[in-house]
């Protein structure tokens, strides 16, 4: 069996996705500090979970090489 270059590739696009999505954040930080605490509190536990919806599909394909189902 030969090594596939997906999961190396694939770890290379979480990597990728994690620190753009961390970018984002940062950048919507001063609009999110206006809100109020509770608010903020809602925004960063969305902001910190909608991240991982992208990662199914991609695990997905790093392991059989199929993007959808």
């Amino acid at each position: 069996m030969n090594p596939s270059w997906r999961k190396p590739f694939g770890t290379f696009l979480i990597l990728l996705l994690i620190a753009v999505w961390s970018a984002l954040v940062l950048l919507a930080s001063p609009l999110i500090e206006r809100l109020h605490p509770l608010a903020q509190a809602l925004v960063y536990l969305v902001a910190g979970i909608v991240w991982i919806m992208p990662l199914k599909p991609l695990l997905r394909w790093m392991e059989t090489g199929i993007w959808r189902d």
